[in-house]
């Protein structure tokens, strides 16, 4: 579809943005897993990571991301703009869920592969059109958007300390410390993902929290973000001024 007609996404101003650096989209690329997510059964008052549920919720979406990746490199894109990661359970079984990541796929007028990655598939990047404008003008350019992910269960109160807490201001340690640990583990396993990719740093990071079918004390936290590096060795950010997002 290259030279032809192309879809997209993008807002008119990320369209005008990206033409304005020597980029076109190539179409709007998408990747598909329906998964079954398996049985953990958590014990109740132990603070633990739900490590099945964790593979689970981290494969499904890795398989999303290769299906989308591989269809921008059907297009010969050098790379995906403004991805967009979802999981919808199924309100008919709730164990199955779809995972869906959808995004613009783009190449350079220029230089086409320039920007792919080492091993010379399209990056991704969850990066709007006015953030990749910026990134690129100032001399930065995305590897990769990485991620990683914790189901954490985290463990109920017991009827004595209920009691003992009953109407009293006072802080959950047991819940806060909990809650910091799966951050922590879902942080983590992003920067790894990074470091592997050799990235300088990560921008953009969104961290999300959610609970979905399972137990009320069962609580997924997913860290994303886009993986960048320089785009010289020698590298200085150049005085600009940058491209706000504007209202349509």
């Amino acid at each position: 579809m290259k030279g032809k007609l192309f879809t997209s996404d993008l807002t008119v101003n990320e369209f005008l943005l990206i033409k304005k650096i020597g980029f076109e989209p190539a179409g709007l690329v998408m990747g598909s897993s329906m998964y079954h997510i398996g049985i953990q059964i958590p014990r109740w008052g132990t603070n633990m990571e739900m490590d099945k549920l964790s593979t689970a919720m981290y494969h499904a979406r890795e398989l999303a991301m290769q299906r989308m990746q591989e269809e921008a490199q059907e297009l010969g894109a050098d790379g995906i703009v403004g991805v967009r990661l979802t999981v919808k359970h199924m309100p008919w079984n709730t164990d199955m869920a779809e995972f869906v990541a959808i995004g613009t796929a783009v190449y350079h007028r220029e230089d086409p592969g320039m920007f792919k990655t080492h091993d010379g598939k399209p990056f991704t990047s969850d990066l709007s059109g006015q953030d990749f404008f910026n990134l690129i003008n100032s001399g930065y350019r995305p590897v990769g958007l990485v991620m990683g992910t914790c189901v954490y269960h985290v463990a109920h109160r017991g009827m004595f300390q209920a009691l003992r807490q009953f109407g009293q201001n006072v802080e959950m340690v047991n819940y806060t410390q909990a809650l910091y640990d799966a951050r922590e583990l879902a942080q983590e396993r992003m920067n790894a993902e990074a470091e592997e990719l050799k990235a300088e740093g990560i921008v953009g990071v969104d961290l999300h929290e959610g609970t979905y079918n399972w137990s009320t004390n069962v609580i997924e936290f997913f860290a994303v973000g886009t993986a960048i590096v320089p785009m010289s060795k020698e590298h200085t950010i150049p005085d600009l001024h940058l491209t706000l997002p504007l209202n349509d």
